[in-house]
């Protein structure tokens, strides 16, 4: 009897994900892809059970277009598995089902939309649940054949692949519709917050506006402090676009800056727990504590304070231990070390390691605010005054948006108290703060 083939995209072997998990590729297809592909009635293949003596590209193209279905697993970001779910996505309108280890972090933005499948590893790299995630994968398959297109150029691209001349005329007009609308919102972020509403009232319908404008107006109510407007937005966002990983983290940010911490502590643990671990995530999650932890310091609750303290350091710490190359949460957890009672030790240990992590950005990069704002805050820690002067005009010079400074402000002075306190002066950190304070008439947070 025949069985419909089902093409398997994956990685061969073990492989490495950008996160630094091990993924046994072999076991996860053994274990868990294959006998899913069976129970649904179908016939596994993967790429290197095709391979004959001659160049494997030949039966590779010919099993991804002819394959009645596909499964592809993108775990570790691999390039030519990328490239074979595009072409597989361009000629298939349906039937290709796609699964990640949720332990290899944030699928990137283009597929993060796609209803992707997510499994849990275990010991050595192979799956830990294999027989839960394996019925869903099959049931997947199953619902497949009736299901509606799957892939996004079939979703998306009204007509595809039979596109008349109108068609492409109107490609054109909506990007360069587009174009305007993004040059309008450049314009309209020095303006304030109004501005930026009215430029939203020409998009329409949210959820039918391209996904790049409406990101871009999420970012320009950002610009402006305009926090319950991004909350707001979110809920008008088709459902892809707002379970993307940046919307998720830019609502966190959003609703701790609008006094909801409790509502931005939970978005920000379930897309850890969904997407893994990332510096972003876990750095707006140690903001969300370390405001928490100035309250209940403010409010004079000192056992309180000691906690969330805590809880904000090991945010920040697991952040930069995500991405070493992201030094902003590292900064964070030098800083907040500082006010431990004594100092954290560790800090000591951090400084360098952040220093080297901001420094290569530079280089290798193309630096922003942040960058140099890192540089002298950790110059501030590390007492040194000729590296905090050297690195203050280009913070100054890369300032984009008026509440960049607001931020690093609030860490040095910080700082200062908590060494005042200690009786420890350093009177040019103050002259460092004021530069900040006086460019663009930012005002520090109390």
């Amino acid at each position: 009897m025949h069985r419909p083939l089902c093409f398997v995209l994956m990685p061969f072997g073990r492989k490495s994900t950008m996160a630094g998990t091990l993924v046994d590729f072999d076991a996860v297809y053994r274990e868990l892809i294959a006998p899913a592909i069976e129970a649904a009635g179908l016939a596994p293949l993967r790429a290197d059970e095709e391979m004959t003596g001659g160049i494997i590209h030949k039966p590779m193209y010919e099993r991804l277009i002819l394959c009645e279905y596909a499964v592809a697993d993108l775990s570790t970001a691999n390039a030519n598995v990328f490239y074979e779910l595009g072409l597989r996505h361009a000629v298939r309108p349906a039937t290709t089902v796609v699964l990640y280890a949720e332990e290899s972090g944030q699928l990137p933005f283009d597929v993060a939309p796609l209803r992707a499948i997510p499994y849990r590893l275990g010991a050595g790299g192979a799956p830990g649940e294999p027989s839960t995630v394996c019925d869903t994968l099959a049931e997947r398959l199953r619902s497949a054949r009736h299901a509606e297109p799957d892939s996004p150029v079939f979703q998306l691209v009204e007509g595809f692949p039979d596109i008349q001349r109108l068609k492409t005329d109107v490609f054109r007009d909506r990007v360069a519709y587009a174009e305007g609308i993004k040059q309008r919102l450049a314009a309209a972020r020095p303006e304030g917050v109004e501005a930026v509403r009215a430029v939203e009232h020409e998009l329409g319908s949210i959820e039918d506006a391209e996904a790049g404008v409406v990101i871009d107006l999420f970012l320009s109510y950002r610009a402006v402090e305009a926090w319950q407007a991004m909350i707001e937005l979110v809920d008008w966002m088709s459902p892809p676009l707002a379970a993307t990983v940046l919307v998720q983290e830019q609502l966190g940010l959003a609703l701790n800056r609008a006094g909801r911490s409790e509502e931005a502590e939970r978005v920000l643990l379930e897309l850890i727990t969904r997407r893994g671990p990332s510096s972003e995530t876990y750095g707006i999650l140690g903001r969300v504590y370390k405001d928490r932890w100035e309250l209940a310091a403010t409010a004079g609750d000192t056992f309180l304070a000691m906690g969330f303290l805590s809880k904000a350091i090991d945010s920040y710490l697991k952040g930069f231990e995500a991405d070493w190359r992201d030094a902003y949460p590292g900064v964070n957890a030098v800083t907040l070390m500082e006010f431990q009672n004594p100092p954290d030790p560790r800090r000591e240990r951090l400084i360098p390691v952040v220093t080297y992590a901001v420094e290569r950005r530079l280089v290798s990069g193309q630096p922003d605010y942040w960058d140099h704002a890192t540089l002298v805050e950790l110059a501030v820690l590390d007492k040194d005054e000729s590296a905090a002067m050297d690195a203050i005009p280009h913070a100054l010079a890369a300032i984009r948006e008026t509440w960049e400074p607001k931020t690093t402000v609030r860490n040095l002075r910080l700082i200062r108290e908590a060494r005042e306190q200690r009786g420890e002066r350093l009177p040019w950190a103050r002259d460092i703060e004021q530069a900040l304070v006086g460019r663009n008439q930012v005002a520090p947070e109390s």
